[in-house]
């Protein structure tokens, strides 16, 4: 086993519990506990001088690395304090040390996790560290609940539309404190209103970008506004006024609602906790987590018209009725061609009035005309046709593509084991888990107290360990199909480049993209000539 050894006093002292004092009893009880040790399985570290109050240590902090990168089997200390003096903040670095299965000793408290009575000490550590979460978490809600009726502005960029304006208030003890609303931007604030009213007219955001760019209306940053930039505007409650129809809107959604009908009024509606900010990329979060309040600026969309765009944007007319599919299944190279003037994609567009006939269209001229990019529009039918003759003329099959293609099947089918395998060990770990606790339980001097915390620990494991069979019945399941359509493609992938026509004119148009997009790389049309590069 290698050992280390974590020693932490606030000030430098040669004398009681001094840094070397602490590494020479902390030697001394791992050779007498564990005799097979050497001083070459120790790793010593040192923070002399650094309060425990925060995890702010540099020898601390190249120590939590090493455990990461799981260094050592065994962290020891002469005492709990010499960790942390924060409970919250030892707790979470017992259970890294847990989910790592490195044992932790600390000699003066006899806390050794590497004995049954030790892991349940680190259990109930475990316990307190949950608790603790879960009531930050509490707190941090009460806390924006506390803000979101106040209608403060609470930072961040402003939405389009509004700038942020600081107020002062000075309370009665003479404190001056600064908060933040919004106000609205005069030559902004009319863009809303243009966006709303002609999607509500055109319902489409593509129509709407469409007027916007015709009408030359751009974003604070000089670029056209694009489609999610434009959805977001028309998701946005805080353009919606706070009346009777919005307040019924948000309650049928399960939002937390700052306000009742008495409230309602004409002021805009303020939103928090919409993004889970400890995630990447920040998602939006259900309705049921939104904080709905009165803000301090003045609405600009009625509740009636705000509500209306969302029925409009969750794909539903005021018929029920879905709206059509935007994706096609008759354009063989759409979005695989790029626009060489702009440098968009092109997509197809069906020619009004003649079935089956299309062209394919650069994006940006799609949107706003000629006046965003003036390439001209190629032929689909005829396009798709010379691209399948082409490539038909062009592969034609050699040992080597054979035999790559061959490999690839076998290597597809060997990438799958490693999940499963992950979860079977997570499976032992947990049942010896139990087996100790199950001994634990077995001893004669335990405390009611801990009876009960060690069964409920028990009856975790075990939940624990269903939710694993059932994840790994799923994976199971998956990697079957995995499997099988891996084949499929690597087999459908040798018989296209063997027999491309046959192949090709039998598969569905989603395969032969899929196809298509594993030999070209790009397709550039010029306007005048349209280049293939193929992949490698």
């Amino acid at each position: 086993m290698k050992f280390a050894i974590y020693s932490r006093k606030s000030v430098y002292t040669g004398k009681g519990e001094s840094i070397e004092n602490q590494i020479e009893l902390c030697k001394q009880y791992i050779f007498s506990k564990f005799p097979a040790a050497k001083d070459e399985s120790l790793v010593i570290y040192e923070d002399e001088g650094f309060s425990g109050k925060n995890l702010d240590r540099p020898q601390y902090q190249q120590l939590f690395l090493d455990i990461q990168q799981k260094k050592f089997d065994c962290l020891v200390c002469y005492r709990l304090d010499r960790i942390s003096r924060n409970v919250g903040d030892f707790a979470a670095v017992i259970e890294v040390l847990n989910s790592l299965d490195i044992s932790f000793i600390s000699i003066k408290e006899n806390f050794d996790t590497t004995t049954p009575m030790g892991k349940a000490m680190l259990y109930i550590a475990s316990v307190f560290a949950q608790l603790e979460r879960e009531t930050i978490a509490e707190r941090v809600r009460d806390n924006m609940l506390l803000l979101a009726r106040t209608g403060r502005w609470l930072g961040g960029s402003t939405p389009t539309g509004y700038t942020a304006k600081k107020i002062q208030k000075t309370d009665m003890g003479g404190k001056t404190k600064t908060s933040c609303i919004l106000t609205e931007h005069p030559e902004e604030i009319i863009i809303i209103d243009t966006v709303f009213n002609k999607f509500l007219e055109l319902r489409s955001i593509s129509g709407v970008s469409k007027h916007l760019i015709a009408q030359d209306i751009k974003s604070r940053s000089g670029k056209i506004y694009s489609l999610i930039g434009i959805k977001d505007i028309l998701q946005n409650p805080v353009y919606c006024t706070a009346d009777a129809d919005a307040l019924t809107y948000f309650k049928n959604k399960n939002c937390e609602v700052c306000f009742e009908v008495s409230d309602c009024c004409d002021r805009g509606i303020l939103s928090y906790n919409k993004r889970d900010y400890k995630k990447k990329s920040a998602p939006r979060l259900s309705m049921v987590h939104w904080i709905i309040a009165i803000g301090k600026h003045k609405g600009r969309i009625s509740g009636e018209k705000w509500v209306a765009a969302q029925a409009l944007l969750q794909n539903e007319k005021p018929n029920g009725e879905k709206l059509s599919k935007m994706h096609n299944d008759y354009a063989l190279l759409s979005g695989l061609i790029v626009c060489g003037t702009c440098g968009s994609k092109m997509f197809a567009k069906p020619y009004s009035g003649k079935k089956g006939a299309f062209s394919y269209i650069c994006n940006y001229k799609l949107r706003g005309g000629c006046a965003l990019c003036g390439c001209e529009n190629l032929e689909g039918r005829q396009t798709d046709a010379l691209v399948s003759q082409f490539l038909s003329d062009y592969l034609k099959p050699s040992p080597d593509l054979c035999e790559y293609l061959k490999k690839l099947k076998t290597t597809t089918s060997a990438q799958i084991e490693n999940p499963i395998l992950h979860i079977d060990a997570k499976i032992k770990k947990i049942t010896a888990e139990m087996d100790n606790l199950v001994f634990t339980l077995s001893q004669t001097d335990l405390t009611n107290t801990l009876v009960t915390r060690v069964n409920e620990r028990i009856i975790q494991l075990e939940q624990q360990i269903s939710a694993l069979n059932a994840e790994k019945n799923r994976i199971e399941n998956e990697q079957l199909l995995h499997q099988h359509s891996s084949n499929m493609k690597a087999d459908k992938l040798y018989d296209f480049l063997t027999s491309f026509t046959q192949s090709f004119n039998n598969l569905i148009i989603q395969d032969k993209r899929a196809l298509l997009k594993t030999i070209i790389q790009k397709l550039h049309w010029d306007g005048s000539t349209l280049q293939i590069y193929l992949s490698g």
